[in-house]
């Protein structure tokens, strides 16, 4: 009679399931935390710095890409007053798109209205330019801006039916070609500027200084700069004091994402200069900032760490998902991990 027992035959997979579900588990601690490491949004600069602005009237290339999101990329384009501007428009999606350039500067449309009133309204004031791109098509469309149009921001839409109403439209900004300095601001919905530093150097006074200020929320703001230097405001004796000494400038942003305005004005000497938001309450709730001409400014604060876990907790989880994903893939194909020693009694 044989005394050997009867083995049922070896499922790998229900062998292998213990170690599966340890790696299931290990790869679960680690992958959210891993994936933290790389889901930061890159934050606003802490300073702007002007730059020259000592254009001159000639030829600028702009590339304009469409997508099928739908979104012009780059969304918002700058050149100089007094150029002819070629748009180089390509279109990398799989439908068509258009790049109709409104004719009226400082004009925003409304995004609420239907394709036939956006036609109508093309029909009824015209375009600078109106070019259809088929899918994975280019263009090449040219534009002449004169001097006049300098510090102008004209806006750019698709009319294919429903992708401007989408998110399709962007802005051009014109500069000016005059010697001086440019610079560019951002106010928010959560009153701030964004960055509440801006730094303007020159080697003579006075000088240009033109900002772009663009709104990066749904809320109306205004950019107003004092006219003295080393003068601190508050809110409650800002009022006042513009009552006594006009701002160096004050403008109004537009509400709406996207929407842009140019303050321009001339700097007599260097010094630490105040700007604010004088909607009511927006200054209370800290929109202000601080234009530094001719002087450092002073020691920035790091950026606050966007990660959830500190970053020793992030390499760890990482090891443990790679551990995980190595014990899953050797489990399913060896039926278990470790390999069961051989019993030496057994008879062969």
């Amino acid at each position: 009679m044989n005394d050997r027992v009867a083995r049922r035959p070896v499922r790998p997979l229900r062998r292998a399931a213990p170690w599966f579900i340890a790696a299931l588990v290990l790869a679960t601690v680690g992958l959210p935390a891993a994936a933290g490491a790389f889901g930061h949004l890159p934050s606003a600069p802490l300073i702007g710095y002007a730059r020259p602005a000592n254009g001159t009237a000639n030829a600028t290339t702009l590339r304009v890409n469409m997508t099928d999101t739908p979104r012009f990329a780059p969304q918002f384009l700058a050149a100089p007053s007094g150029s002819a501007v070629t748009f180089h428009l390509v279109n990398q999606g799989s439908i068509t798109h258009t790049f109709t350039l409104v004719a009226q500067p400082k004009v925003q449309l409304n995004s609420s209205w239907t394709p036939g009133q956006l036609d109508q309204y093309f029909a009824k004031n015209g375009s600078l330019a109106n070019v259809s791109v088929p899918a994975g098509g280019e263009a090449n469309q040219t534009v002449d801006f004169n001097a006049s149009t300098a510090f102008d921001s004209f806006e750019f839409v698709s009319v294919v039916p429903y992708q401007f109403q989408a998110g399709m439209f962007g802005f051009l900004n014109l500069t000016s070609t005059a010697p001086g300095l440019l610079s560019s601001e951002n106010t928010t919905d959560s009153y701030q500027f964004l960055p509440a530093v801006l730094v303007a150097n020159s080697t003579h006074y006075p000088f240009n200084l033109d900002v772009l200020v663009m709104n990066t929320g749904n809320l109306g703001h205004t950019f107003t700069l004092a006219g003295q230097t080393n003068v601190t405001l508050t809110p409650a004796t800002y009022q006042s004091y513009f009552a006594a000494h006009p701002p160096l400038v004050n403008v109004n942003v537009p509400s709406g994402a996207g929407s842009t305005v140019w303050a321009n004005f001339t700097i007599g000497g260097p010094g630490v200069y105040q700007y604010l938001c004088e909607v009511s309450g927006h200054f209370a709730n800290g929109m202000t900032g601080f234009l530094y001409v001719g002087v450092a400014p002073p020691p920035q604060p790091a950026a606050p760490s966007t990660a959830i876990v500190e970053s020793w907790v992030l390499v760890g989880s990482g090891v443990l998902l790679g551990f995980g994903i190595l014990v899953a893939v050797v489990a399913t194909y060896l039926g278990r991990f470790p390999v069961t020693p051989r019993d030496e009694s057994e008879h062969h």
